[in-house]
Order: structure tokens, then sequence, then C-alpha cells
């Protein structure tokens, strides 16, 4: 009876849900990844042997070589995400453009991040993968800024919204609880790009970001990620 009780489980369901998503085992292995990579970092830093190290630096390398592969043709799905932003001509300017860079900097890095899987494997070593892998990084910065001035900006609206609410009316009242779940969700996924852009930024020493920090605001924005997954697939 418990076992059946555990088996019939709304939760046990549900997660089989998230984790028949590929998007859902990527955060996952994805918030493995980067915690393995701040915790290598703290163990360095605290003089542990190379033996305590060795473990999640090796969790770090063979979890972000499955994610590449794993990411090999998903490139197409933000090209057409961009073809389709680029089409929505009743969209707000500022959201319509935005997007349309946010999808073609994703775009741009997975596709520069395909020419780099053969090298990354082994399979056929390649003198350009360096510079493919450099270039990847600043496709997906573009990408990643794109996002953060899309949600700024949306914040800006949700306050211009607010302003004009009149809370007094029963109409006013569901017109704010909107803009809140909205404003949170905003906030949220500026919060995550914010994070991310901590990985292109430092991988193209365009500020001196040790590996620690790096490591924990990866770790934060794919738990976000997880959280915002699971949401969808409840």
């Amino acid at each position: 009876m418990v076992a059946d009780a555990l088996v019939y489980h709304p939760a046990v369901a549900h997660y089989l849900k998230f984790v028949a998503t590929t998007v859902g085992r990527d955060k996952l292995l994805r918030t493995l990844q980067y915690f393995a990579r701040f915790y290598a970092w703290y163990l360095l830093r605290t003089n542990n042997a190379k033996t305590a190290i060795q473990p999640w630096e090796t969790m770090k390398k063979q979890f972000g070589m499955v994610r590449k592969v794993l990411r090999v043709g998903k490139n197409i799905e933000h090209f057409k995400a961009a073809a389709v932003a680029a089409d929505a001509k009743t969209m707000d300017p500022v959201l319509r453009y935005t997007a349309v860079g946010r999808q073609l900097g994703y775009a741009g890095y997975l596709t520069l991040d395909i020419a780099t899987v053969l090298d990354a494997t082994g399979i056929r070593k390649s003198p350009s993968a360096k510079k493919f892998q450099t270039e990847a990084f600043r496709f997906w910065a573009m990408g990643l800024a794109c996002s953060v001035v899309a949600q700024t900006y949306t914040l800006w609206q949700l306050r211009q919204r607010e302003a004009r609410v009149d809370r007094k009316e029963g109409e006013g009242v569901v017109e704010s609880k909107r803009i809140a779940i909205e404003r949170a969700a905003s906030r949220l996924q500026l919060t995550s790009d914010l994070c991310d852009l901590t990985v292109p930024v430092s991988a193209l020493a365009w500020a001196n970001i040790d590996d620690g920090f790096v490591g924990l605001a990866g770790t934060l924005s794919s738990l976000i990620g997880v959280y915002l997954q699971w949401k969808k697939t409840a």
C-alpha cells in the first residue's frame, strides 16, 4: 500500500513529466555543473588536497560536455523564434527588437558552439575551436544583454501601468494582481539573465570575475531555470 501511494503520487507523475523534457534534464545538469565549478574553486581556495578537488573538476567538465552534446540542433529553435519575433508587427518595438536580438544571439552562440563539439569530444581536433568558442561567448553575451534590456523595459512599463490603476474598483484590483504576477516573472528572468551574463563576461575577460562567483551565479540561474520548467510541466 505504501509503495502504491508513492508510485501513484502526483509529485512522481510531475517529476516524470519534468525529466522527460530535454530542458528539464539540462537545467538539472547545469545546476550540478555550476555548483561543481563553485565548490572546486572553494576547495582550492581553502587549500584542500588535489584528490578532494579532482572529482568536482571532473563533474564540472563532464556535465558541461554532456550539455554541449545535448545542445546540438537547438540553434534552429532560436532562428525560428527570431523570425517569429521579427514578423510580430503589433508587438512593442522595443520588445520586438530585443526579442530578435536575444534569439539571434542565442542562435549564434549555439551554432558556433556546435562547431566545437568534435574538438571538445576528442573526435576530431581543430585549431579553430578556441576561436569559435570565443565568438560563441560574444553572441551569448549579446543575447543576454538584449534580454536584460527587454526585462528592464518591461518592469518600467509595468510601473507605468500600475500608476494608472484605480484600486478602489474591482477591475483595478484584478489588474493590480495581474501586474504583480507579471512583475515577479520579469524580475525572476532579469535575475537569471544577470547571473548568466557573468559566464561570457568572465570567459571573454571583460571583467575580472573569479570562478567561485561565476559558479554561484550559474547555480542560481540554473535553479531558477529548474523552477520555471517545473512550473511549466505542472
